[in-house]
């Protein structure tokens, strides 16, 4: 087996130069995010992600163009993130839907404890200025259709109401964001399960299920159109 060092020898001066800037993106947005946990998502400074990679601010702009690059870089990463997590549970067919839910709900605000600056940039606006790039919205896009998509599939027989399946969906979402802002403001550094608001995903589902789960007129779910 070749070592570190042989299979290094094997790459070229361009490959080299590619790897060695992957690494040095990696390491600005990892100063990035550092400095948002500690200032604040909008509060990011170039000046200070400079000078925490040992970098001069305009050596920086050969990697970003600017402080809006940046953000849409991490709010693409947040994206994908989210993402990865929430197919877990869609793929998890052994879940019943009301447990299927519940773990996405409590998905969200742990996305919000173990990513606080991507979740800020995700799914708030700390930075009216800043809009992302046609790629990250087409990946958010893809999000979105995780979740919808799941809702889509088993919202008929478990969800009863004469609701249309947009009013519920967007019901759900503000409930699941308004629990994990709710968290975030009070008891950052506490996980789904403690603290005031924490501690409220299982009543949440609980009172959902007593709504919706009664045998009545199943949720109307239309087609959906395909993506122009």
């Amino acid at each position: 087996m070749a070592t570190k060092d042989q299979s290094q020898k094997t790459l070229t001066p361009a490959q080299r130069r590619e790897r060695n800037r992957e690494e040095v993106t990696r390491l600005i947005l990892d100063a990035a995010r550092e400095v948002m946990r500690e200032d604040g998502v909008g509060a990011l400074n170039l000046n200070e992600v400079a000078r925490r990679v040992n970098m001069k601010t305009p050596s920086l702009y050969e990697y970003f163009p600017g402080k809006m690059a940046v953000y849409d870089a991490l709010y693409l990463k947040g994206v994908q993130l989210y993402r990865e997590s929430i197919e877990k549970i869609a793929a998890n067919k052994e879940l019943a839907f009301w447990d299927r839910l519940e773990a996405a709900i409590t998905n969200h605000m742990n996305f919000a404890y173990e990513n606080p600056d991507l979740f800020h940039l995700v799914f708030e606006r700390p930075v009216p200025q800043f809009t992302p790039s046609e790629k990250s919205m087409a990946e958010s896009y893809r999000m979105i259709q995780v979740t919808e998509g799941m809702l889509r599939e088993y919202a008929p027989g478990n969800i009863n109401t004469d609701l249309p399946f947009e009013q519920v969906r967007d019901i759900i979402i503000t409930l699941m964001q308004g629990l994990s802002s709710g968290q975030m403001a009070n008891a950052p550094d506490l996980p789904p399960g403690q603290g005031r608001f924490g501690r409220l995903i299982p009543g949440m589902r609980a009172i959902l299920e007593a709504a919706w789960g009664k045998p009545t007129d199943p949720v109307k779910v239309k087609k959906k159109p395909d993506k122009p």
